[in-house]
């Protein structure tokens, strides 16, 4: 999948999210909950990296890696969405920035 199919598919799940909190009562998400959503899921990436570098117990730690770092890109993707950043043009110019200043 390209980037962007990837970033309509979170936008798709986001929405699904949407009307299931209206079914449910509850007010939609804004950034600023996308946000504390993104820095949970940052938080448990941390314990999972600190289990598999042995600081921590835990069971099936590269599931819960690979899970947690898909979280992680969902929420960079509906954050940007809600921010109107395109993620793709941002990245590539980032980079572009981040090879010009490691050249040797």
């Amino acid at each position: 999948m390209q980037l962007r199919e990837l970033v309509e598919r979170a936008k798709t799940v986001q929405e699904g999210y949407r009307n299931l909190s209206q079914t449910k009562g509850f007010r939609p998400w804004t950034t600023a909950e996308y946000m504390q959503g993104f820095v949970g899921d940052v938080g448990d990436l941390t314990k999972l990296i600190m289990a598999k570098n042995s600081y921590r117990a835990n069971e099936n730690v590269d599931e819960k890696i690979a899970h947690e770092l898909a979280d992680c890109m969902w929420s960079i993707m509906v954050l940007a969405s809600e921010l109107g950043v395109d993620l793709e043009t941002e990245f590539n110019r980032t980079m572009d920035e981040l090879e010009e200043r490691v050249k040797i």
